[in-house]
């Protein structure tokens, strides 16, 4: 098989900077799916489906690609909880948060379009995250800083953000930003592509 094209099916710069740390070139492109909610749909079903969707919408009419399509779904006691988009609704969700724990569905779709049909493989990695309990000026403070306005959950593990937690439980801590790189790399070298 020739060397495939990579194609990353996400503009978020944090997935490209986490796609960095296996891959030195790869492309971006919008997936341009609907993001919406299903009703009576899981939280990790959700990650997965759109996943899927992200992966699938990309990779359409490539024939050479490798495609990585991903989603994230914060889930606190059942309710989703989305990019806050302001610095309110950060607030608001940070404070639900306090004190709880809030589990993060990372969902993770790769096509080879090589293969026909394309060959997918999916894995879904489920992250808790253990707030501690957070004070509202510490929480005004912490928004303020980091602008974890464009997050789910309200916040950046990777930076500033670790601070709001007692624990971060696992398989994979680059999950919880927003790809889950062990099992990427895993479905890359399945896929022939060399890591590392």
């Amino acid at each position: 098989m020739n060397a495939p094209r990579i194609v990353l099916a996400s503009t978020s710069r944090y997935r490209a900077d986490l796609l960095r740390r296996l891959l030195a070139h790869f492309e971006q492109v919008a997936p341009g799916v609907e993001e919406a909610c299903l009703q009576d749909e899981s939280p990790g079903d959700r990650a997965q489906r759109l996943a899927r969707a992200k992966a699938r919408a990309v990779a359409d009419g490539l024939g050479d690609a490798v495609v990585i399509g991903s989603d994230q779904v914060a889930e606190l006691d059942g309710r989703v909880l989305g990019k806050p988009g302001d610095a309110a609704s950060a607030r608001a969700q940070l404070m639900a948060s306090s004190g709880r724990s809030v589990q993060f569905h990372t969902a993770l779709c790769v096509i080879d379009t090589r293969t026909r049909p394309g060959t997918e493989r999916a894995f879904t990695d489920t992250t808790t995250a253990r707030f501690r309990e957070l004070g509202e000026a510490e929480i005004a403070r912490y928004i303020e800083r980091e602008q974890p306005l464009d997050c789910a959950g309200s916040f950046k593990c990777e930076a500033l953000g670790i601070s709001l937690f007692e624990a971060i439980v696992s398989h994979d801590p680059t999950a919880l930003v927003g790809l889950p790189l062990i099992a990427l790399a895993r479905r890359l070298r399945d896929c022939g592509i060399e890591v590392p």
